[in-house]
């Protein structure tokens, strides 16, 4: 029972660090801006070490600089639906049935994030990495479909936004999927250039279900049986269009270049890894740093690039095996761009997913070693394989067991680009500096707790190695717990606490 005990003092401190009751009564800490309770508490605690520690990785920034003459570059590679234990690097890959040497070499090659954390689902994990903010202070914290209207705000202050004050070029490839307006465009929230969808990937499956239910033997797998006709059906029944890809310029504003009948999903990747390489290229030798975001569509469900499909029966069954050995063969690409053009070692590229696999699916889709699947907060669905790399700034091999959140992308990008004073001073930034942890290695993260939502609901949170798992419901006015550290024990008031590598493994309760 000591973890019982532990939780009840743990939900006591919960209470006291929670985002919303601490942070609007305290004003902006060091860095010039608003962390959540916790952090600032920590940063209080920690205030002297920190600084001393902050002025070495500054030195060594500096002489960066000098050596490049600019700012490093900085790329995110936000994987979709890559669960933990997924690729080589965390026990799968090969013995998954698809092998993925080259994240595998990625991660051996640089920093292998043992708990790395994004929201539970595709929506809110960009809005976190864009805005460095919970999407619940956001007012998204849903997963968008076409003809919503809700989306990225034009108050929030993103990434792009951040980095191009401090005169980066901005480019974003792949699947924006954070609102369909012109105003929640890519384009009109930083970047300079983009090329993107705007919806998930069951658009894509809804292209390949028409042919599939009109034909006279049904051949293959219905992924989305709730397909709606025709696209002009569609659009006539519902008034939604469904749109295609846009090229943005900022300032100028988009272009449908494609339909969404005229491109796959494979194709959609084909076309952004060639875009991703034509613009490093052009701005290798600029005077300025670039930031690269691409969101790639990969392990959505949809239709299987041919030329990666694995063993003699093509593996038609499952597209999202194929997928995702295309998407490691992207990775290479983009990689061997940078080392071709001599910039390698002054870009910083973190590769993380977006959530853990969707076992709805099933037999396709990917699989996590921990409980739990996209859309729920055990440790399956928001625990992710991440990855940094950076040679001659992060050292090989690491595998950190430090806290990283999605949102620490966000400081921690403003940070090492020379930016953090243009990040807002009038809202809570969720995400943390990180840049100690990926110069100085293991123990030198500064986060240790995350907090989980399930929509507006905070369903979980982890304090170092202890998790709580706040379930729905009421008894006697409280929220209903119930202890999993071992069996037999029935269900009580107020959270769920368990060791968060104990009840992590898919084989417990």
């Amino acid at each position: 029972m000591q973890y019982v005990d532990r939780g009840v003092r743990f939900f006591i401190l919960f209470l006291k660090w929670a985002p919303g009751l601490t942070a609007l009564f305290l004003g902006p800490i060091a860095y010039g801006y608003q962390l959540d309770g916790r952090a600032m508490e920590a940063q209080g605690i920690q205030e002297n070490q920190w600084s001393q520690q902050d002025k070495n990785l500054d030195k060594r920034l500096s002489q960066l600089e000098e050596k490049f003459g600019k700012k490093p570059n900085i790329v995110y590679i936000l994987a979709d639906n890559i669960g933990w234990g997924e690729t080589g690097a965390y026990g799968g890959g090969k013995v998954r049935g698809t092998p993925t040497p080259n994240l595998d070499t990625m991660a051996a090659q640089g920093m292998k994030l043992l708990s790395h954390y994004s929201e539970p689902s595709c929506t809110p994990t960009r809005l976190a990495l864009l805005t460095g903010r919970h999407p619940v202070r956001t007012g998204v914290d849903i997963v968008l479909w076409p003809g919503q209207t809700q989306g990225l705000a034009p108050e929030e202050v993103t990434i792009a936004e951040l980095l191009s004050k401090a005169g980066y070029h901005t480019a974003m490839f792949g699947k924006w999927h954070v609102g369909d307006l012109a105003e929640h465009a890519p384009e009109r929230q930083g970047f300079d250039y983009a090329y993107y969808g705007l919806y998930n990937g069951a658009i894509y499956s809804w292209v390949n279900m028409e042919p599939h239910y009109q034909a006279d033997t049904i051949d293959g797998n219905g992924f989305f049986h709730d397909f709606p006709g025709t696209f002009k059906d569609y659009e006539n029944k519902y008034g939604i269009k469904i749109r295609g890809h846009f090229e943005g310029i900022k300032g100028k504003g988009r272009t449908e270049v494609a339909s969404i009948h005229a491109t796959s999903m494979p194709e959609m990747e084909r076309e952004s890894i060639t875009r991703i390489k034509q613009f490093v290229k052009e701005k290798a030798n600029s005077e300025q740093p670039f930031f690269v975001y691409w969101a790639s569509y990969a392990q959505q469900m949809a239709a299987s690039p041919k030329e990666f499909r694995e063993g003699k029966d093509k593996d038609r069954a499952n597209p999202q095996s194929a997928q995702l050995a295309q998407h490691d063969e992207y990775v290479k690409q983009l990689l061997d761009t940078l080392k071709e053009q001599g910039i390698a070692e002054n870009t910083l590229v973190v590769w993380v997913s977006d959530n853990g696999p969707m076992y709805a699916f099933y037999p396709n889709g990917g699989y996590s070693w921990l409980r739990g699947g996209k859309g729920e907060v055990y440790e399956g669905g928001v625990r992710t394989p991440g990855m940094a790399v950076w040679p001659g700034m992060i050292s090989a091999g690491q595998d950190p067991d430090d806290l990283v959140s999605v949102t620490d992308l966000y400081a921690t990008a403003a940070r090492i680009a020379g930016a953090s004073q243009y990040i807002p001073t009038d809202r809570v930034i969720d995400g943390i500096d990180q840049t100690a942890l990926f110069l100085d290695g293991e123990d030198n993260g500064r986060r240790d707790y995350i907090f989980h939502y399930s929509g507006n609901r905070l369903a979980a949170v982890r304090m170092e190695n202890m998790k709580l798992h706040i379930l729905p419901g009421t008894a006697g006015g409280l929220p209903i717990w119930r202890s999993t550290t071992s069996p037999g024990i029935r269900q009580r008031n107020l959270v769920q606490c368990i060791p968060s590598y104990g009840l992590s493994l898919r084989s417990s309760s």
